[in-house]
């Protein structure tokens, strides 16, 4: 029997992509580590699609010591060399040292006392913002917030992270529903965000 769920357009037909927007896109996100870990993804796709990185997220997450800060934070040389050869990965260096670099960053803020969840959260008011789009209308690719957000993170030192990049990171983690109104992850992810 087919599967007869209305969603959003943009996922189509793949496998990997419906599972995605039916069980992680848009659902809000607030642990601090998971966040970056979306974050540094968004930037690796710069310049891709992304069903691309979610067709390497897990050989990435393998790569990059499941994405744990305090171990990016030390990687050199050798560690970009070894990143370089791995074809599980985006090889890029300046990708790959920019993940480096992040995860500096939110070290440093994690040890002044600064939780990166509740900065990142701080741009949408501390709850998602539910946007009400209908399909075939224009979809939005930034926002005052991104455009706000992206300028922060920019002044921290991140890099890989324009207004568009952060628009779609704040898509994917809950900080706004751009769900179709005529979804069937609307209201389920609407109900989530408690506004």
């Amino acid at each position: 029997m087919a599967d007869s769920l209305h969603r959003c357009a943009w996922c189509g037909t793949d496998p990997l992509y419906v599972a995605y927007h039916d069980e992680e896109w848009g659902v809000p996100e607030y642990d601090a580590r998971a966040l970056w870990e979306k974050l540094v993804l968004d930037g690796f796709q710069a310049g891709l699609a992304w069903i691309t990185i979610l067709r390497k997220r897990e050989g990435m997450r393998d790569a990059f010591d499941g994405f744990d800060p305090e171990i990016i934070a030390r990687y050199g040389e050798a560690d970009i060399q070894r990143l370089l050869g791995d074809a599980r990965i985006i090889r890029s260096r300046a990708k790959i040292k920019s993940a480096i670099k992040g995860a500096q960053i939110w070290l440093e803020m994690r040890d002044s006392g600064e939780d990166f969840s509740a900065w990142l959260w701080s741009f949408v008011g501390g709850a998602p913002i539910q946007n009400q789009l209908m399909a075939g209308e224009p979809w939005p690719t930034q926002s005052p917030d991104s455009v706000a957000l992206a300028k922060a993170l920019k002044k921290r030192g991140f890099t890989f992270c324009g207004p568009v990049i952060v628009y779609a990171f704040m898509q994917a983690v809950g900080m706004v529903n751009d769900h179709v109104s005529d979804c069937f992850r609307h209201g389920p992810v609407r109900a989530m965000g408690g506004r």
